[in-house]
């Protein structure tokens, strides 16, 4: 297959919620030495955001978008197996995590493995992780980053939650700290006082290296 090809065909597995179909494109893009940056960034998240905005449209419903966020994890299993094979140095660590109360993911998953295919380890604590455990991970493995995900406006307050206990703990100048998810603005991470905001994966990156001095 073309690059093109391949981006076609990640973007239709992710919409159409066919796991097989994403990691065989996924597979074929690894034996045809594509870049996985790019094939995450222009086939497979593109696929997960038209998805949401169906879903945002009432078009399709939660389990297709659960489905294809689970989908999304699995093919980036597999670009992970060969980045960190591939990987050169390490440039940071970042812990990541869903706040407190919320139980989705959605979109995650492609970026932490756009993230690693710069170089920066990732730690993934998951969904719906209380404050406390957020803090005391990355104290444990020094982290340079930590990284929050809030995909409901609801749950957005678990992110300042984060900034008030960091300064309540005197943590907050150990670390730097990014925001995102679909509710999520620059305008909150301003009010907040987040570091950094991602409005997608590609952003997300490109704010990690830039305060980790790389970009």
């Amino acid at each position: 297959m073309t690059r093109d090809e391949v981006l076609v065909s990640a973007v239709d597995s992710i919409l159409n919620c066919d796991e097989k179909a994403a990691l065989e494109v996924a597979e074929e893009a690894i034996a045809e030495g594509f870049d996985p940056v790019d094939i995450l960034a222009e086939g497979f998240s593109v696929g997960i955001r038209q998805v949401g905005d169906l879903f945002g449209r009432g078009e399709v419903f939660l389990p297709q978008l659960i489905l294809s966020a689970e989908i999304m994890k699995k093919v980036g299993e597999v670009f992970d197996a060969v980045i960190s094979r591939d990987s050169a140095e390490k440039k940071g660590k970042m812990v990541i995590a869903t706040v407190e109360g919320d139980v989705h993911d959605i979109g995650k998953g492609i970026v932490i493995s756009l993230l690693r295919t710069q170089g920066i380890e990732v730690i993934d604590l998951g969904r719906d992780v209380p404050t406390n455990k957020i803090i005391e991970t990355a104290v444990d493995v020094e982290a340079d980053i930590i990284g929050t995900s809030a995909l409901l406006s609801t749950t957005l307050e678990g992110q300042k939650k984060l900034e008030d206990e960091l300064r309540k703990k005197g943590l907050r100048e150990r670390f730097k700290t990014m925001v995102g998810g679909a509710p999520c603005t620059q305008r909150w991470a301003d009010k907040i006082g987040a570091d950094a905001f991602g409005e997608d994966a590609a952003e997300a990156v490109t704010k990690a290296l830039y305060l980790l001095g790389r970009g």
